[in-house]
């Protein structure tokens, strides 16, 4: 017979370890969020309604707020506005649910060019550094005219800001870099063109689908999203908001180097921002973004694809040979 003391000890001890256990999972599961989670909340922002989400995946409506609230409480803010109905995401839901997809569809990428190297390892996987802006919408896009023009290829990206992405370039860890530069600019890296694009003025609509920041009055200061000095293509814009420093008044109310994360706030109506015009170009055709300011405030940019000699293979060669033959004809409309 053990002594009560020594056998409340006992207890003790193991309520101890149950309750280390259980904070253990509670943050085993925080550490590493189920990625598709991302899903769910796609799913409700499609529905708008908890029922029909909740049935396209496959669980029961309670079960389905849970994981909802659980990518909440991980994010650190309310992503669905429940107030009304259809239920609709809030700001921070909307940026949340697109850096999310984004991600799942890096990841799904990268999966399935493992698993293709891996098949065809006598293949070489071509990996192309790209600034954040150019990631979204302009590369898709024209790698996919590329290998129409060229032939399939092999290929990852590497989205990030251009200092990054051109260090990767000196370092041999990217064959190429994708990146804005102004059409007058030189290079000290080999450089072909193989794109156009242009910095335009946007913001979110009035009802009556007139810009809700229009520059109209002087005396309004205007709400200006800019890029951070992390990102070298808001220098590009340097001389228009110079230019536009007098009337009215440009006051910074944001920063960030993505310009994702700039369209973002545009759409939510926090204020006017320079962006580039492909990655916005799908949201002037919904009417989510419209143009403002004067036609003549646009900055046009050439896109660039970059490499650094001292890493080239004949595979890599063979395609910048072919890229320096066609630059005079873009391969994107």
């Amino acid at each position: 017979m053990l002594k009560t003391g020594t056998r409340l000890r006992e207890i003790q001890l193991c309520v101890q370890c149950y309750e280390r256990m259980t904070l253990c999972k509670f943050r085993i599961t925080f550490e590493f969020m189920d990625i598709f989670l991302f899903r769910d909340l796609e799913r409700l922002n499609q529905t708008g309604n908890f029922s029909q989400a909740a049935e396209l995946s496959n669980l029961s409506q309670p079960a389905f707020s849970r994981r909802i609230k659980t990518l909440e409480t991980w994010v650190g803010a309310q992503l669905v506005d429940r107030s009304r109905q259809p239920v609709k995401l809030t700001s921070a839901g909307s940026q949340i649910l697109e850096a999310g997809l984004q991600a799942l569809a890096r990841i799904e990428q990268e999966r399935r060019h493992i698993r293709e190297s891996l098949s065809l390892p006598d293949k070489y996987v071509v990996t192309f550094g790209t600034q954040h802006s150019l990631g979204w919408r302009f590369f898709p896009t024209w790698l996919h005219a590329f290998e129409d023009a060229y032939g399939p290829i092999l290929s990852r990206m590497r989205a990030d800001d251009l200092p990054s992405c051109l260090r990767d370039l000196r370092d041999g860890l990217v064959d190429f870099v994708v990146a804005y530069t102004r059409p007058e600019d030189r290079s000290e890296l080999d450089a072909v063109s193989i794109g156009r694009d242009r910095l335009i003025a946007v913001c979110k609509p009035e009802p009556n689908g007139a810009p809700l920041f229009d520059f109209e009055n002087p005396s309004v200061a205007m709400p200006l999203l800019r890029f951070g000095n992390a990102a070298p293509i808001g220098r590009h814009l340097d001389h228009v908001l110079n230019a536009l420093d007098g009337a009215p008044r440009l006051q910074t109310v944001y920063e960030n180097s993505m310009g994702g994360a700039l369209r973002i706030r545009a759409r939510a109506g926090d204020g006017v921002a320079w962006l580039p015009e492909s990655l916005v170009a799908a949201d002037l055709s919904a009417g989510v973004l419209v143009r403002t300011g004067k036609p003549e405030w646009s900055v046009d940019l050439d896109i660039r694809l970059m490499r650094d000699t001292r890493h080239a293979n004949q595979f890599t060669q063979d395609i910048w040979s072919f890229l320096e033959v066609r630059q005079s004809v873009s391969l994107v409309s």
